[in-house]
């Protein structure tokens, strides 16, 4: 089914000018686990609980391996970013809960590094990634949430052309709780795709 739609380990990187996404290697654990583990304080209130071996070399390669099955069961791909003048891993995206047939349609989170927040980079990442969803993915319909109170996250979606849907009570269980979250998406012909 994969080969109907699109595989990414195949593919040259999806570029721009500063940045590039491609799928996560177990060469990138250093840079991975490094950024995870500066920016933990940062990242925890939006994710769910960090486990005591999250950053462990192990873990990542059990990482690799699901996003290995997801993306052959084409439901889900896992994207990094890196920015081009330097190589530096900046942070990453994921594509989960692919439904295909009448649906067309996939989930997107996404995380940064804290040094690199608000600097434009998921906001890049997000323009660069959106396009091959809708054509090269063949979706229609691209979701995301976020906490109510994660206002950067919320504005970000915002801007990338998503369109505020809904409350959505208990949805996730985010740092040990399940917590309500803000519910977003954004069609084909929202992003000028037809």
């Amino acid at each position: 089914m994969l080969g109907r739609y699109f595989k990414l380990s195949d593919e040259k990187p999806i570029q721009s000018a500063v940045l590039y996404l491609r799928s996560p290697r177990l060469s990138d654990w250093k840079a991975w686990s490094s950024l995870r583990m500066e920016s933990r304080q940062y990242l925890m209130p939006w994710e769910p609980s960090w486990g005591i071996n999250t950053l462990s070399k192990s873990s990542f390669k059990a990482r690799l391996r699901q996003y290995t099955k997801d993306a052959k069961a084409d439901t889900g791909h896992a994207f990094f970013i890196f920015r081009k003048s330097d190589d530096q891993f900046i942070g990453g995206i994921t594509l989960s809960n692919i439904r295909r047939g009448v649906a067309q349609t996939g989930t997107i989170g996404y995380w940064t590094g804290q040094r690199y927040a608000r600097n434009g980079y998921m906001l890049e990442g997000l323009s660069l990634l959106l396009p091959e969803l809708f054509n090269r993915f063949r979706l229609r319909r691209i979701e995301a949430a976020c906490l109510p109170d994660n206002v950067p996250s919320a504005s970000l979606l915002k801007k990338a052309g998503f369109r505020y849907e809904g409350r959505a009570r208990q949805y996730l269980c985010i740092n040990g709780a399940w917590q309500d979250h803000l519910l977003f998406a954004m069609l084909k012909s929202d992003n000028g795709e037809g």
